[in-house]
């Protein structure tokens, strides 16, 4: 069934090729996107149950980690499971508002995340630099006001995304060259100019990535600055080993964002998008507290 123009697109259906060009590789994906899930799911709600029961860890890098862990919990299962199942099943069929909403909630959770990043180098500035005055700074309402933060810009950004893609219109072919349905590949089977919501897309890309990449480089050039001072070694090990997984984390997500929505490519970088996307929205949130629980 081909995407029709205007209001019969809102009960077309899609077709996620996700790896299915690969058949001899359909069970070990499976099997190996099974264990990343499970790891996953596992690991980010264990550490949200530990924070929540240990009164050891009810500090303020901990809470930050908490809702990092939420974040991730929240936007896995928004594609994992529908990958899964169009490995054992022989229809890879989504609803067109089902890819929608797959796509607003991947978005949500993706532009949270890129910002508790950035909220959470505020704890880490304050814990290196700050220390003597960390817990009068770092209180619980200024911990709760910058927590909430991300999220309404998280909501607000696939809005506007969202809304611009159902101006559209789509016919012709509806099969997704992916596994999941991000922005290009919906925008690849539109009939009309897409050229407004492309534009939009890479904009609030370059916008969301600036804006948080200038606020943790503006937080941690202080951090680098007080390392730098520190004369003995086990005064450095100090500063940073509270920094490390965060640093990492960092480098991970932002570095694949980066990738995927902010460098133009070429139309033949189908298995790259793919790929990418693979990182971003499954692999990463399995490492975030991977990352963490060795750091802690």
């Amino acid at each position: 069934m081909d995407l029709a123009e205007g209001d019969q697109s809102a009960g077309a259906t899609c077709t996620l090729l996700g790896f299915s060009e690969y058949p001899d590789l359909q069970v070990p994906l499976f099997l190996v996107f099974l264990t990343i899930y499970t790891v996953t799911v596992t690991g980010n709600l264990g550490i949200i149950t530990i924070i929540r029961v240990s009164p050891n860890l009810q500090t303020p890098m901990y809470y930050f980690l908490s809702h990092l862990s939420l974040i991730d919990l929240c936007y896995s299962p928004t594609v994992t499971p529908k990958l899964l199942k169009n490995f054992v099943v022989e229809g890879r069929t989504i609803s067109f508002i089902r890819c929608i909403m797959q796509f607003f909630i991947l978005c949500l959770f993706a532009v949270a995340e890129t910002f508790m990043l950035a909220v959470m180098a505020c704890d880490r500035f304050v814990t290196v630099c700050k220390p003597l005055i960390y817990t009068v700074v770092m209180s619980p309402k200024l911990c709760a006001s910058l927590v909430a933060r991300p999220y309404p810009w998280g909501i607000v950004t696939p809005m506007m995304l969202t809304f611009f893609l159902l101006s559209l219109s789509f016919c012709g072919s509806n099969i997704i060259n992916n596994f999941v349905c991000e922005h290009s590949v919906i925008v690849s089977f539109s009939c009309s100019d897409p050229s407004i919501s492309q534009v939009l897309c890479f904009v609030i890309a370059i916008f969301n990535e600036g804006i948080s990449l200038v606020i943790m480089l503006t937080i941690y050039t202080p951090i680098f600055v007080s390392f730098l001072k520190t004369p003995s070694a086990g005064g450095h090990q100090k500063a940073f080993s509270t920094s490390v997984s965060h640093l990492t984390a960092i480098t991970l997500f932002h570095g694949t964002v980066l990738f995927l929505y902010c460098v133009p490519k070429s139309k033949n970088s189908w298995l790259i998008v793919k790929v990418g996307s693979v990182f971003y929205a499954v692999v990463i949130p399995m490492l975030n507290p991977l990352i963490y629980s060795l750091r802690n």
